[in-house]
């Protein structure tokens, strides 16, 4: 009997062409983005999942994470209610950088999914029924 792959992730292995050491932040990043591509980029060229190709997405990731956190502490300056446009500005940046982040592995989901798939997959048990 043959195993489905559909849908499976194959396992996080080491790229081929992996960068070995973390390029400086690009000097159009405002602070935010560029404290955040200090605290990320050398999680990933660690883990050997991040190429040159990769480097654009990264920068979107920190400039979405860094443009987040800059609206949260502008409306916090501000006091009294929150902006409703810059709080909505402020949603789509976070959903962005989430979406970027788990794209990177840089959520305790996507890594556990990037894992995913492996030895332990329980389609392989006789009785369809046990649990």
């Amino acid at each position: 009997m043959s195993r489905h792959l559909r849908g499976v992730k194959p396992a996080l292995s080491r790229d081929a062409e992996a960068l070995t050491k973390a390029p400086p932040a690009p000097a159009y990043l405002s602070a935010h983005a560029k404290a955040e591509w200090r605290r990320v980029l050398p999680l990933l060229v660690g883990r050997g999942v991040i190429t040159k190709a990769d480097l654009t997405g990264v920068e979107a990731y920190c400039v979405a994470a860094g443009a987040a956190r800059q609206i949260g502490e502008a409306m916090a300056l501000a006091g009294g209610l929150p902006d409703l446009r810059l709080g909505g500005l402020q949603i789509r940046y976070m959903q962005t950088a989430r979406q970027f982040a788990a794209e990177y592995g840089l959520t305790p989901t996507s890594r556990a999914r990037m894992g995913a798939g492996g030895d332990g997959d329980d389609d392989t048990s006789p009785n369809p029924l046990a649990i």
